[in-house]
């Protein structure tokens, strides 16, 4: 079974294709259960995501092509969430008719450290500090109990400015919250595309997430059409090498294992 979770359309602003091409490209590539996961609207940094007028249309178009290709692709609804502390809207969060929303950390105190516009702050702060900062983030958006997935896990490590501390320390507290939310962890293939050319998360961490039997799926993040199913066998290598066997799927929010 080939899972693909994480993926956009052009309703967040930086992306490029259409939905029908975008399924038709996971067709094609064998994939059996595809989800599309826009960024979800937020009163902050309003360009790079959907916007709150457009929740309806953005649902009902994904609907619409699920029913148009039942017979040849499970289509999933989602949402990506940014976590950011005071712009958390109820709107998104509570009450959505969807299988899965995903949490993600984009920010810092308001610093878009994952966007390259804003690379330049990471000389101005210590980087074990910028890590120890993240993962906190991530610990506190697993124990809200909001999210089903946690959106690539290390994507601090996007430009490689990486710690002197042990990177499974800094994140062991953030774990443990995950895997007390019951939380899934993507195995997002992005990062082979960003300047890192890692895994999020790095087989490193990945390790401890199998150790702590904490549950995994799979996402290419595609922002374009050319991006769907990117590095898909190389991240099925990683995840058998260290032990699993099995990923996760949704429907309406309850998870559903599966072999791949």
């Amino acid at each position: 079974m080939r899972i693909d979770l994480h993926n956009h359309t052009t309703k967040c602003n930086h992306a490029t294709g259409t939905i029908d091409e975008y399924i038709q490209r996971a067709i094609e590539l064998g994939v059996d259960i595809y989800g599309f996961s826009e960024h979800a609207p937020m009163n902050f940094d309003p360009y790079y995501r959907l916007s709150f007028e457009d929740m309806s249309c953005y649902e009902q178009d994904i609907l619409t092509y699920k029913q148009i290709y039942k017979d040849d692709i499970e289509i999933l609804l989602g949402y990506e969430v940014d976590y950011l502390k005071g712009y958390i809207d109820s709107r998104v969060i509570e009450n959505r008719s969807v299988d899965y929303l995903i949490g993600s950390v984009h920010f810092l105190d308001k610093w878009g450290f994952d966007n390259p516009e804003f690379i330049g702050e990471y000389k101005n702060r210590d980087i074990d500090d910028i890590w120890q900062e993240y993962f906190d983030a991530i610990e506190d958006m697993a124990k809200t109990g909001y999210f089903d997935i946690v959106g690539h896990l290390d994507l601090i490590k996007v430009f490689k400015y990486l710690p002197q501390k042990d990177i499974r320390v800094i994140a062991q507290n953030a774990l443990k919250a995950i895997k007390k939310s019951n939380m899934v962890i993507e195995l997002n293939s992005a990062g082979l595309r960003k300047p890192i050319k890692e895994l999020y998360p790095s087989k490193e961490l990945l390790e401890v997430v199998y150790e702590l039997d904490i549950p995994i799926t799979f996402s290419s993040d595609a922002h374009s059409v050319e991006q769907v199913g990117f590095g898909y066998k190389e991240v099925i290598e990683i995840a058998k090498s260290i032990g699993y066997t099995k990923a996760v799927t949704f429907e309406q929010r309850e998870k559903q294992l599966v072999n791949f």
